[in-house]
């Protein structure tokens, strides 16, 4: 089965980019979303890899996920034929051991930076970095997907942070 364990918190600050150790340009398109059902996303990575996948939320730090490797040219006429799309890098940070992603966003959620850790256990401990803000574990309105639909340009972070249960 397919899970996925992980909390998300707001960017801060830059000094997180002093520990990159990769980066990948993300184009993402969602075919289906709805925040208490299935999601489903198309995902190309640096123009020359894509992958389709199934996510569902178990519980605020728990998902169902399932990612397949789909061809390149399936990918882009998903993603042409979908209407909710979103770009961003991925930059993968090492810290105190641990992988971390931080995800800058462009367009209209330019002004976004999120980083992620996926975990192990829901019950494992981390060590939070200190350019990490706000957690925003299990906010639908900030995940990928409500992104996509109404970017953060339309509905700012302290707007969606306030109705942190909807979308």
């Amino acid at each position: 089965m397919g899970i996925e364990i992980e909390r998300r918190f707001l960017v801060k600050n830059e000094d997180w980019q002093s520990k990159i150790v990769l980066s990948e340009d993300f184009s993402q398109a969602y075919l289906a979303s709805n925040p208490n059902e299935w999601t489903t996303r198309v995902r190309i990575i640096d123009n020359n890899q894509a992958f389709l996948t199934l996510k569902s939320t178990i519980n605020e730090l728990v998902n169902y996920e399932f990612e397949y490797e789909i061809p390149l040219k399936d990918a882009i006429e998903l993603f042409n034929l979908s209407k909710y799309k979103i770009a961003k890098t991925r930059y993968q940070v090492k810290v105190n051991k641990k992988y971390w992603v931080v995800d800058s966003f462009y367009g209209s959620n330019s002004s976004l930076k999120i980083a992620e850790i996926e975990l192990s256990s829901e019950s494992e401990e981390v060590k939070i970095p200190s350019w990490c803000d706000q957690e925003i574990t299990g906010i639908k309105s900030l995940s990928n997907a409500s992104l996509a639909k109404t970017p953060i340009s339309d509905l700012s972070i302290k707007d969606r942070l306030k109705n942190k249960d909807t979308k």
